[in-house]
């Protein structure tokens, strides 16, 4: 069974029509990568799984059931824009509040549980107006775990953390999923940080799914290059184009060749025409390449 299962979701707005005929699944177990340009249609899909939005055509299905059943919504955990937190309660008292709302049963002990999963119980006297962005996204999160929920739906949750916040938020993120009963949908334009931890992805467009796949899907769908550093690039370029049908020079002034080649052939060319190379590696692009390299081709 799978933790989301969507069919022929759409959504207007009067005359904009912000998802269209969406298909997506999120299967158990997942930390699944939702990707997309602003006005994509993310945030709206992610609301209208959740119920916070009524859907004007399609299904949504969470673990076998319509979204609207009682006890399917009961197993959702939600963090959407920013958490509702009063800024001059502690984050104890906060997240308290949240699972006195929830009429959770013993709300002491399930708040101190979350906050160990967040790494927050050193701070949960601090008051919420004093947390750092990266405690106020775990703070959320934590908020979006009371009651046990088996799916999450975090919307760019990972924006403005600094890198050991975005470290401490995949850890957060891979050890909410390791017996593999819960699932997460996240949202993001990290998209370096999100290929660290998502084991599933999927890619929208103007309101339109383009691409689900999953990790080693997208491994094996992106191009190999060699990397070449040389003393003169634009002269190199022009040697390696004359054999070679995609020759381009990244941000760091290193020449790629998207060819399958070995690096030993492309040096040798190159040294054949006078070109010594000083550096050469191979790799693969990674989700940012592969995202970008999608969407142009799409305009």
């Amino acid at each position: 069974m799978n933790a989301v299962e969507i069919k022929g979701l759409s959504k207007n707005f009067g005359p904009k029509q912000a998802v269209c005929s969406l298909d997506m699944i999120v299967p158990m177990g997942a930390i699944y990568g939702f990707i997309g340009e602003n006005g994509s249609g993310k945030s709206t899909t992610e609301k209208m799984i959740c119920g916070l939005i009524p859907k004007n055509a399609g299904s949504i299905r969470l673990y076998g059931r319509d979204n609207t059943d009682p006890d399917v919504r009961a197993k959702l955990g939600v963090l959407i824009e920013s958490p509702g937190c009063f800024p001059n309660l502690s984050v104890f008292e906060n997240l308290m509040l949240e699972a006195t709302n929830l009429s959770i049963p013993d709300a002491e002990r399930e708040v101190v549980k979350v906050l160990k999963m967040v790494r927050m119980e050193g701070a949960a006297s601090n008051k919420y107006k004093n947390c750092s962005l990266g405690m106020k996204q775990r703070v959320g999160i934590a908020m979006a775990l009371l009651g046990t929920p088996t799916l999450l739906v975090l919307d760019e949750p990972l924006n403005g953390l600094d890198a050991d916040g975005m470290r401490i938020m995949r850890e957060v993120f891979c050890d909410i999923i390791k017996d593999g009963t819960r699932s997460i949908i996240v949202s993001s334009h990290l998209l370096g940080e999100l290929q660290k931890v998502a084991t599933h992805y999927g890619i929208i467009r103007h309101g339109k799914m383009i691409c689900e796949m999953t990790a080693a899907e997208l491994d094996a769908s992106c191009r190999t290059y060699v990397a070449l550093n040389v003393k003169e690039p634009n002269r190199a370029k022009l040697i390696l184009a004359s054999k070679y049908s995609r020759v381009e020079e990244d941000e760091a002034g290193y020449i790629r060749v998207y060819d399958l080649t070995t690096p030993e052939e492309i040096v040798k060319f190159l040294y054949e025409h006078g070109v010594t190379v000083s550096e050469v590696m191979s790799d693969k692009i990674g989700l940012e390449e592969y995202y970008i390299d999608l969407m142009k081709e799409g305009r």
